[in-house]
């Protein structure tokens, strides 16, 4: 763990505490370590997610900001980029450069250095918003987003039922 890293988180946190994210709200899983956080992440209106409060964490790396954060969610989520631990699979998140094995990522689109907390937050919104079934991380979730809507939506529509439970 780095003190530019420490320092970076600390400054992304009391920058989200002093101005927050539309439906998002951090903290620390341990006041003592700036490396894992809390996130809650109100379902966007407009979306099947709407409603639903959804708990996950956020956990840098001992070298971050030069690698990123895993996010997993750990309410219940039903979603083609979610893997079926909870594990949030989108680009902001892939480690940076090129990746041979997934040609349809550019790099551009992977973690760099430059992006913060806010960028991983409004990507996550952005993919409860708009799933990307071409890459997907719960193949099944993402078959059933394509082949029977109706019941994509029951099981989302089950998911933040259980997430309203929870809070």
């Amino acid at each position: 763990m780095t003190d530019y890293g420490t320092e970076l988180l600390k400054r992304q946190l009391n920058e989200l505490a002093k101005n927050p994210i539309d439906l998002v709200s951090v903290g620390l899983t341990d006041d003592s370590n700036v490396y894992d956080w809390e996130i809650l992440i109100m379902g966007p209106d407009g979306t099947l997610y709407e409603g639903g409060f959804f708990k996950a964490r956020l956990v840098f790396p001992p070298d971050f900001p030069n690698m990123p954060p895993t996010m997993t969610f750990t309410s219940q989520m039903w979603h083609p980029n979610v893997y079926e631990d909870g594990k949030v699979c989108i680009s902001i998140l892939h480690p940076p450069g090129e990746d041979i094995l997934n040609a349809q990522e550019k790099a551009e689109e992977r973690w760099r250095p430059i992006l913060g907390v806010e960028a991983i937050l409004m990507s996550v919104i952005s993919m409860l918003n708009d799933p990307n079934d071409e890459s997907p991380a719960n193949i099944d979730a993402a078959k059933q987003w394509r082949t029977d809507r109706e019941a994509f939506k029951k099981k989302v529509r089950q998911c933040v039922r259980r997430s309203q439970e929870e809070c």
